[in-house]
């Protein structure tokens, strides 16, 4: 498959170097606009790109595909171009490294510049109208940013950088190009990316900080600590700078706490060895903007989170490094974070030297999808959760469904299930799902895997062999709603060998009962005591299971397949349930299987949500389930014996459940329950039902197809 061509471009990169890790070239172009230019720059790259013209950010990719494929943007220019002189700048970071969230694949950059047609630059062996310079100045042998994100920044800048953006006759090309191995190239097929500028609203607090207090132990988690060719990076022997020990080793006095409003002329001074922490407003997605001036030579570090823990921005608090420092000299800097990142609080350090900040800024990095869906109602509360969950669905959609654009910006199967839901009903159509789904299918094949598995996330390298079999079940069932949903038989049928070979995957582990047993991988049921129980027999993933066997057998014809899941729910049915609650687990003991007897709430939720069971079938479960079940459950703690299911993904099937048979004013007092702190404290919903991990995560914004099914019982 290869349905896009450039008309010349080639893809290059500096000779010998496609495979260095964290290296990151500049690419420029300089033309002259007298009038009526009608200018459009096409351009792929990898591992990730970002434009500017004129100084401004004009664009960001390219949008992922699967491994060997690369989506191509095309970007008009005509918004930023001006009479005269104009510099179009290209920069690109081949990181070379395995994560959840770009691929590990050799760099390049494939660009061509387009003035009605003819061509104005193009990259070639020679590189035609374009110049080059390796970017030294973000430096090279850094940490990881996370287990699943590549490097973090770090910069030491001099006046060398900004000369080479703005002007035009500073820097000729000094590197030795070459074109690399053709691509396979496939169109962008959605809508490019929103850069919407966001100031910041408040200053909260400011101290003094001094530094070399050693810690008694320094906090360094696995991607700190494990980096081997299972998980890539730079070794800690490497590093030229270890920035996350460099934080630890400071103490801040906080010497003002009083909240200052910051208009849009503010200017802060930050004094040596100073610190100040300002706040957004709400979580934003995207790239930290700052102007600074400095009149001495200094060192500036941005931390920065979602949320303040004792009244401070702790950078590793989901276990990654949210850090960015520039070593910056005497001269004005317009700082822009190259990669993006998820934020309210931002904390900003001097070391060594003052520093004058004026603008700052999130440059946003979200879906430009328009939406069709408006809510509104006399509810408060449940306008506050649907602008909440707007927001992270923004977030989470720019170029495929993500799980959160913060620690990981992976693409999660069983997240997408429930995203997919909020796509269509707040845009009437699926093609953010569409691009998410295809990559599953370009990809030949998945290494490190078992054959017929899916990966749990994708696109993403998986070297530790790490897969979830439940969500590749989770898989299945999203495939019929989006085909539901689409109209989209086409690309339902193109998986169709790939649904068969994932259920081949599973009839090794199918007991002499007909059920799943010793699963192995990372077998998930939700974020809760379930996923103790997942070993023999779980009950959750059986039901799964079921609900994936009939539903392939809906979408391809095949009655043994449907077969196949309704005996499993009459075993099911026979075994697990008690007469009050259905049992989690069987254990096998001395050959024969063994209830555990162990009871979770999310077990009963997935019994109702795959048609295990049914009101009218246990109609005094789902009684229980209706009104001692829910958001209060923790404060009145009825049935403590049935361990508390979680947000995800618990409480978003007891919303479906009660939303599905007709319980609308429920569902909806329930959302109030689960989600308003959450959007009154981040503006976003959260991973987890307290704030821990992310609390910026995609799948939530599915409260979004509820609420505006039900809006009209709204008291």
């Amino acid at each position: 498959m290869n349905d896009f061509n450039f008309l010349a471009a080639k893809p290059v990169w500096v000779k010998g170097r496609e495979t260095e890790k964290n290296l990151s070239l500049s690419f420029k172009i300089v033309f002259n606009v007298i009038e009526g230019a009608d200018l459009l720059l096409r351009v792929t790259a990898s591992t990730i790109y970002r434009l500017f013209v004129n100084d401004e950010l004009a664009g960001y990719g390219p949008a992922r595909a699967a491994h060997k494929f690369y989506r191509v943007d095309e970007i008009n220019l005509e918004q930023y171009i001006k009479k005269g002189v104009n510099i179009v700048i290209i920069e690109v970071a081949g990181y070379n490294v395995n994560s959840y969230y770009l691929l590990d694949q050799p760099a390049f950059l494939q660009a061509e510049l387009v003035d009605g047609g003819k061509i104005v630059a193009y990259t070639s062996e020679k590189c035609d109208g374009i110049e080059s310079r390796i970017l030294s100045e973000r430096l090279q042998k850094v940490q990881r940013y996370s287990f699943q994100r590549p490097f973090i920044e770090c910069y030491d800048l001099g006046t060398e950088y900004g000369e080479w953006k703005s002007r035009a006759d500073i820097l000729p090309n000094t590197l030795e190009i070459c074109v690399t191995e053709d691509k396979k190239l496939i169109g962008r097929k959605i809508n490019l990316p929103c850069f919407d500028e966001i100031s910041v609203q408040k200053q909260m607090s400011n101290g003094r900080v001094s530094y070399n207090h050693i810690p008694e132990n320094y906090v360094r988690d696995r991607s700190l600590t494990q980096i081997s060719e299972t998980l890539k990076g730079y070794a800690q022997q490497e590093l030229v700078a270890h920035i996350s020990d460099e934080i630890q080793e400071m103490k801040f006095d906080t010497i003002n706490e009083n909240t200052i409003n910051i208009t849009k002329d503010y200017s802060m001074l930050l004094e040596k060895d100073s610190f100040t922490i300002v706040d957004f407003g709400t979580n934003r997605s995207g790239f930290i903007g700052l102007n600074v001036v400095c009149t001495e030579d200094c060192t500036l570090y941005l931390l920065f989170d979602e949320i303040l823990v004792a009244k401070d921005v702790d950078f590793k608090r989901m276990d990654c490094c949210n850090v960015v420092r520039y070593e910056l000299k005497v001269g004005e800097y317009n700082l822009l974070t190259f990669e993006p990142y998820v934020l309210k609080f931002l904390k900003l350090i001097a070391k060594n030297g003052s520093c004058t900040i004026g603008k700052m800024v999130i440059k946003q990095y979200i879906t430009d999808l328009k939406l069709k869906a408006n809510f509104t109602s006399q509810n408060p509360k449940l306008n506050s959760i649907y602008n909440a969950a707007i927001e992270t669905f923004k977030h989470n959609t720019v170029d495929l469904y993500m799980d959160c654009p913060s620690r990981e910006r992976a693409g999660w199967l069983c997240d997408s299930f429930f995203i997919g839901r909020a796509e269509y009903v707040l845009t009437g159509k699926s093609i953010i799902e569409r691009n998410f789904l295809e990559n599953f299918l370009l990809a030949e094949k998945f290494d490190h895997l078992p054959d017929g598995m899916l990966p749990m996330c994708y696109p993403s390298d998986h070297n530790d062999g790490v897969f979830i079999p439940n969500w590749a079940l989770w898989f299945i069932v999203e495939l019929e709603e989006y085909q539901n949903r689409s109209k989209d038989h086409e690309l339902v049928q193109a998986f169709k060998e790939k649904v068969y070979n994932l259920i081949n995957y599973f009839k090794p582990f199918l007991n002499e009962l007909g059920l799943i047993e010793k699963l192995p991988g990372w077998v998930f049921v939700e974020w809760s005591k379930a996923n103790d129980l997942v070993q023999d027999v779980n009950f959750p993933t059986n039901m799964l299971f079921a609900g994936a066997l009939e539903t392939a057998g809906r979408l391809y014809g095949d009655n043994d397949l449907i077969q196949q899941g309704e005996n499993i729910r009459r075993t099911i049915n026979k075994l697990s349930f008690d007469g009050e609650f259905y049992i989690d687990n069987a254990v096998r003991v001395d050959g024969k299987l063994e209830l555990s007897n162990e009871r979770t709430e999310v077990c009963q939720y997935y019994a109702f949500f795959f048609n295990i069971a049914t009101p009218n079938s246990h109609k005094k479960l789902f009684e229980t389930l209706l009104n001692d079940f829910g958001p209060s459950r923790k404060i009145n703690n009825k049935h403590p014996e049935i361990y508390f299911a979680n947000s995800f993904i618990g409480n978003y099937l007891r919303l479906d459940i009660l939303s599905r048979y007709g319980y609308g004013k429920k569902v909806l007092e329930d959302i109030s329950g689960y989600f308003y702190v959450m959007s009154q404290k981040t503006g976003t919903l959260w991973e987890h039902d307290a704030e821990v991990a992310s609390c910026d995560h995609g799948f939530t914004s599915v409260v979004t197809y509820w609420l505006l099914k039900h809006v009209d019982e709204i008291d």
